[in-house]
């Protein structure tokens, strides 16, 4: 596991499977070989393009915050609904951690140093090339099932617990900067 990503993610050590963590951390090594983003830019870069260029939630902030809410949220789940919606938290932990590993390659930065979305993110957007990068890692179908329903594109099929979790840990925490009412 290379030093940027465990820069990036110390939460890969909460993921118990080894075979799942270095699965994980080898998906964000490949996104990070492919992308123009650094690790410097993704701890700079707003979260999200709605929003615009002075949004103070940075991308990794984003995704740090929807892993450390799923794994709150499956805990939680696991211990007080008796054993009857188990939630297997390493899948978890490895599909927040990947949900977003492709916005590595939908992005670009324009002359000004701003994120944008490139070419390539018009066209397929991250759901679908974040299963096809973490399938190339051998990342397991139940966590690759995670980044192709976690986006908006996951309410056309049915979702595992799991994938619940991580969709709605992630949507709670973008849909009101993009919706919210300001009074």
């Amino acid at each position: 596991m290379n030093k940027e990503v465990l820069s990036l993610w110390p939460e890969l050590d909460w993921i118990q499977d080894e075979e799942l963590r270095e699965k994980t951390a080898k998906t964000w090594e490949l996104a990070l070989e492919r992308s123009v983003l650094t690790v410097a830019d993704l701890n700079r870069i707003p979260f999200t393009l709605l929003c615009g260029p002075d949004l103070k939630v940075t991308f990794m902030d984003h995704k740090r915050s929807v892993v450390h809410i799923a794994k709150d949220a499956g805990n939680t789940i696991n211990a007080m609904y008796h054993g009857e919606l188990p939630v297997n938290m390493d899948v978890v932990i490895a599909g927040a951690i990947l949900a977003d590993v492709a916005k590595l390659l939908e992005y670009v930065l324009d002359e000004n140093g701003n994120a944008i979305q490139g070419t390539y993110g018009k066209y397929l957007r991250h759901p679908f090339t974040g299963v096809s990068i973490a399938e190339e890692c051998g990342v397991p179908a139940e966590v690759c099932h995670i980044i192709a329903t976690h986006a908006g594109e996951g309410n056309m099929v049915k979702r595992t617990t799991e994938a619940y979790v991580v969709h709605h840990a992630d949507f709670m925490t973008f849909l009101p900067f993009k919706e919210r009412l300001i009074v």
